[in-house]
């Protein structure tokens, strides 16, 4: 793959499709075009390719070869419907259809481009079917395949340079994208153009604008995208769908992963400022939990144990791995929550008064809901949330341990309306010629709450949209 330092490049700034975008989606949608016969220029903001897609765990597919020689039974038909339900029909079929059905080829696609799956195990617990597949090396060992095999067809690919405009004539069709690299601003011409630049979670003012519960402590977990891509595509009449969508994680602590981790234990109790419990600790997961979260005061919870559940954590390791791997001893986890209780973020006291005046909660609340819990806990079973009695454990033995939780967020999903082609929509429905779009920048694929039985969903539909973006527009410009 060719970099901006590459003076081949600035002198033949024409290519037939040009990919603003090096993450998951953007080189996927490079290969693929490549492949497909397309001379292809890719445009990447940062110093290096892989964005948010280099630091995900795994991808969705249905109807793998790997599923097969398994007997995993995942039918991309009752995935689809699956995903239809979940979001009520509130997301696009086809787009869903388009994604799924692509899902299984696209491992395969990726095995014979170097990648290797390790495995396709239970994302939740008891999962069926399993859909998760995990790379040797996770996200980043596929992202270096990606590249590699970019570099192997020779894709030029121009880093450090940030794409500024997307450039159509007087009848709308896309001829190309204005850049700028520190030195120089650059035009490419081409017939069609790709958008894969990754979200706007990073771009406080939109997220201010379209997320309705935003506030200052919403955390961003993965990397701060700008938006330009929307914004781009707003500026050449895109219509939009999906703004204010995303991937939400609640509780979040801002720490280390053992910590993280410890913050969403079925066996604590997660509690409100109030130091009232709001929530099912046990069967709910990180998106729903969030959606809880966003009806507390501030958006702010708190995830409370005692000394005898943080032994079993650190002997017997955590029954809900997130960060930290589920039932491996968590040796560190004292020492972590020392330090962390060292800068203010966790509350370590033998006091529940103390406690409580920490959260800003009445003592008496929150000595209330603690007896209420024990009292659940001795009969075995829970009257307000019908927690799962296997995690209903009594909070007793002190030195009591509170984590001061937020909001989280991996990335924005949506933004940019697309067709099941990958195709950009202007606001009469009608896609605009030559422009495509893949990955967190589209909307149409997700709904509010995102879909954990499609586990893998957003790093999945970043490699399958932008592998189906990449193929439909070289037949595009292969057939002008």
């Amino acid at each position: 793959m060719k970099t901006s330092g590459n003076t081949e490049i600035f002198k033949n700034l024409k290519a037939e499709i040009v990919i603003i975008g090096g993450g998951g989606a953007g080189l996927s949608a490079a290969l693929a075009a490549t492949e497909k016969g397309a001379k292809v220029i890719l445009l990447e903001k940062r110093r290096t390719a892989g964005g948010n897609s280099a630091m995900a765990t795994g991808i969705f597919a249905a109807e793998s070869h790997i599923q097969k020689r398994m007997k995993i039974n995942a039918q991309s038909n009752e995935l689809i419907k699956t995903a239809l339900d979940y979001a009520h029909w509130a997301i696009d079929p086809k787009i869903i259809r388009a994604f799924v059905n692509k899902s299984g080829d696209t491992v395969r696609w990726l095995e014979e481009r170097g990648v290797t799956f390790a495995d396709v195990p239970h994302f939740l617990p008891n999962q069926i079917p399993r859909v998760f597949h995990v790379p040797e090396g996770r996200g980043a060992a596929l992202i270096k395949a990606l590249v590699n095999q970019c570099k192997e067809l020779s894709v030029p690919a121009l880093y450090e340079t940030a794409a500024k405009r997307i450039l159509i004539n007087k009848k709308g069709v896309v001829i190309g994208v204005l850049a700028t690299t520190k030195e120089k601003e650059l035009r490419f011409s081409a017939k069609s153009v790709i958008i894969a630049t990754g979200g706007y979670a990073g771009n406080k003012e939109l997220l201010k604008k379209y997320y309705p519960h935003y506030t200052e402590n919403l955390y961003l977990v993965g990397l701060p995208h700008q938006g330009d891509g929307l914004l781009m595509a707003n500026e050449i009449g895109a219509a939009t769908e999906g703004l204010g969508i995303l991937l939400l994680h609640g509780p979040y602590y801002r720490g280390p992963h053992e910590v993280i981790t410890a913050a969403m234990q079925p066996s604590a109790i997660w509690l409100n400022k109030k130091g009232e419990r709001f929530i099912d600790e046990t069967n709910v997961y990180w998106p729903e939990a969030a959606n809880a979260l966003n009806r507390q005061p501030d958006k702010i919870s708190f995830t409370l144990f005692d000394e005898r559940l943080k032994q079993d954590f650190i002997r017997a390791g955590f029954a809900k791995g997130y960060r930290t791997k589920a039932w491996t001893p968590v040796t560190d986890l004292g020492k972590n929550l020392q330090i962390e209780a060292g800068k203010g973020g966790v509350k370590i006291s033998d006091s529940l008064e103390e406690m409580a005046q920490w959260m800003g909660a009445d003592p008496k609340v929150l000595k209330a809901t603690i007896n209420e819990y024990n009292s659940f806990c001795d009969q075995g079973y829970d009257e307000i949330f019908l927690k799962d009695r296997r995690f209903l454990l009594p909070l007793r033995t002190p030195p009591y341990y509170a984590l001061k939780c937020y909001q989280g967020f991996l990335n924005t999903i949506g933004g940019i309306k697309i067709n099941h082609h990958m195709e950009v929509l202007n606001h009469e429905d009608k896609a605009i010629p030559g422009l495509y779009a893949a990955g967190s920048d589209t909307g149409g694929w997700e709904s509010e709450t995102y879909c954990l039985s499609l586990s893998g969903a957003a790093f999945g539909f970043a490699i399958n949209s932008g592998r189906i973006a990449g193929e439909n527009a070289t037949e595009f410009v292969l057939a002008k």
